[in-house]
């Protein structure tokens, strides 16, 4: 019966397929939040549902939905860049770039140890170091709603995810260029020249560009709809150009007409358009990929990989925290609330891993292996519900304490 049944629900027409889709993109979010987990966890189960391994709806072979799962992956970094508040990390430059540094730096090492220390070879360790490194701020919407955004930490937090994932996916753009063609010195040299050239040129030509172009149609919605689209691809063509991830690309298109483009209204159709509809197939694509019997044997099988890359996570992330807070001279509970802030990894991190999941060496082998695709799932889920929760909790006392008669 259960065969019968896979068998109907894949020889469906077309466009009842399509409307399954459609129901789940609606659907998954609101029950997410009526079970209090975060919409992108939802997805990905639901993904495993309708997946191959499951039911088995659209397929292993799906080029259609690849394709939009591609672009939703490329719209998700562009609007990871596109909304990082530059005026915040202009307020506090400074101790913004600190925290960037060691909350990125701290992570990095403990997670390329716990690489290494589990049998990856060098590159994919750094490569799984680089993962924990970046952050997505799914708590700031906790601290708007408790009047804490204009804190000082608050405001070091959000500018530090500047430099946090800029500085992860240049290191993940590093590596991924070494496995493919090899290692050498000279080879290094020019890696690092040709990314620090392709940086420049994205941030201040193309930007300059962009924004020169934007402001003579600003008057035309949809032509300034289809040339933020053409810049995001502009980037991502320079970066395969010199071997890079296009996920690098559109960050730093993103990143790269932030200021001009923000808060156009062609803009903001943009991004609903890709957060209701291409962003969400991404991550429903990826649960596509998901074996759930695989996954529940290998996360008993390699429940010590588990806990050390969580571990690694929430100490790396916590002695950034605690460090600069305590040289800023920052409240514990204002050093625990950045801990929390940066602890989420979902946008960046999920992204990178996928890429790094389809790189693949001379010999043919994944730069990062379905055991380690696994972990990070784990590690999504985890820090996207642990994140916001601790969130609550420590700016909750940091309201009740601005809140406190003097």
């Amino acid at each position: 019966m259960i065969n019968r049944f896979q068998d109907y629900l894949f020889t469906m027409p077309v466009l009842a397929k399509f409307a399954v889709g459609m129901v789940m993109l609606v659907v998954i979010p609101r029950l997410s939040r009526r079970v209090h987990i975060p919409s992108t966890v939802g997805l990905l189960l639901g993904g495993v549902i309708v997946g191959p391994y499951v039911l088995d709806i659209f397929g292993k072979v799906r080029p259609i939905a690849d394709f939009l799962a591609e672009l939703g992956k490329l719209l998700l970094m562009f609007f990871a860049g596109l909304e990082i508040n530059l005026a915040l990390f202009r307020r506090a430059r400074d101790r913004s770039i600190a925290l960037g540094i060691a909350t990125t730096v701290f992570p990095l090492l403990l997670g390329t140890i716990v690489g290494l220390s589990f049998g990856y070879s060098v590159v994919p360790a750094i490569v799984i170091g680089s993962l924990l490194a970046s952050h997505t701020l799914l708590g700031l919407a906790i601290v708007s709603r408790l009047g804490l955004g204009s804190l000082e930490s608050v405001t070091v937090a959000v500018g530090a995810t500047v430099m946090s994932d800029t500085l992860s996916l240049v290191v993940f753009a590093v590596c991924v260029s070494i496995y493919t063609t090899g290692f050498s010195p000279a080879g290094l040299a020019v890696l690092i020249a040709e990314i620090i050239g392709y940086i420049l040129l994205v941030l201040f030509v193309l930007s300059r560009l962009g924004a020169y172009v934007l402001k003579r149609v600003e008057n035309e919605e949809d032509a300034y709809f289809v040339l933020m689209l053409s810049i995001m691809a502009i980037a991502g063509v320079l970066a395969d150009a010199i071997q890079l991830p296009g996920i690098v690309g559109a960050f730093l298109a993103g990143l790269a007409i932030n200021a001009s483009a923000q808060k156009a209204p062609a803009s903001l159709k943009l991004e609903f358009l890709s957060k209701s509809f291409f962003i969400p197939i991404f991550f429903v694509v990826t649960g596509f990929l998901i074996d759930p019997i695989k996954f529940a044997f290998g996360l008993f099988d390699d429940f010590f990989l588990v806990a050390s890359i969580v571990g690694a996570l929430l100490v790396g992330k916590w002695i950034a925290a605690w460090a600069v807070g305590h040289v800023f001279g920052y409240s514990p509970d204002e050093r625990l609330n950045i801990w929390s802030l940066t602890l989420p990894q979902v946008a960046a991190t999920l992204a990178a891993t996928l890429v790094a999941r389809d790189t693949l060496n001379s010999a043919g082998q994944r730069l990062l292996d379905d055991r380690m695709f696994n972990v990070v799932l784990v590690l999504v889920f985890v820090t996207s519900v642990l994140g916001p929760v601790l969130t609550e909790r420590f700016a909750s006392r940091l309201s009740a304490d601005a809140h406190a008669p003097t």
